[in-house]
Order: C-alpha cells, then structure tokens, then sequence
C-alpha cells in the first residue's frame, strides 16, 4: 500500500488492478447496435395493449370509480355511514342531533365498574 497526496491509501494487490479494469469497462460501455434497438422498440409496441374509447355518461363514472366491486364497497360504506350518522349506538355521540339543536343523552347504569372488572367473574370465583 502507498500514501498518495489526498490522504488515501493506493491499494496495489489483485484486487485494485480488478477494479481499475471495471472502472475502464465502466468508463467505455459498448454500443447497442440501431438494428437491434430498433427491433425491440418495435416488439415494445407491438405488445403494448390498444387504448381504449372514452366512455361516456354513467357508464364512465362507473368504469372510473373501479366497476362493480369498487362500487359495492362504495355504496356498503355510505350506507353504513349514513346509518352511523343519523342513529349512532349509545356510545357514540349523536352528531346529527347535535348539529340539528336536539340533544339527547342516555344515561347507561349497565357499566358499573363490577361488569367491567371481568365482568363479575371475579367476585363469582372461589
């Protein structure tokens, strides 16, 4: 190993004179032939799939939300969305209530802190 002028060490084993030729190789890469780029940009086109019409109306809301499935999925969380908020369970806040000025408020005595402490087991034990 030598000290060259920037502080490195010069690597003179087998190993530099393989990266210097990588280097060489990396430095000259060889031409891809015209022909052949020719070739396989054509066979590229060739497998290219054809564009398709625009579709119109409905039926290209439909084909730009996903098809069916998409759709389904759509409708499912909206319906359960909508459900949710206008008649949300007990332990949700009623938004729609809120906004429209009614308030409801149900008061539950079902979650005294015996049912949540492993819902009486504990005391049923033993």
């Amino acid at each position: 190993m030598k000290m060259m002028d920037n502080g490195k060490t010069k690597d003179t084993s087998a190993e530099a004179r393989l990266d210097a030729l990588f280097d060489q190789a990396r430095a000259t890469p060889p031409a891809v032939p015209v022909a052949l780029m020719a070739r396989v940009l054509a066979d590229a086109a060739a497998l290219q799939p054809a564009p398709h019409a625009m579709r119109t109306g409905w039926r290209g809301w439909f084909a730009a939300l996903g098809g069916a499935p998409a759709l389904s999925g759509l409708v499912s969380a909206s319906c359960l969305g909508f459900w949710l908020g206008f008649a949300p369970p007990d332990t949700l806040p009623d938004v729609a209530g809120e906004v429209w000025g009614v308030n409801v408020y149900v008061e539950d005595d079902s979650m005294d802190g015996v049912e949540l402490m492993a819902f009486g087991w504990d005391i049923e034990e033993g």
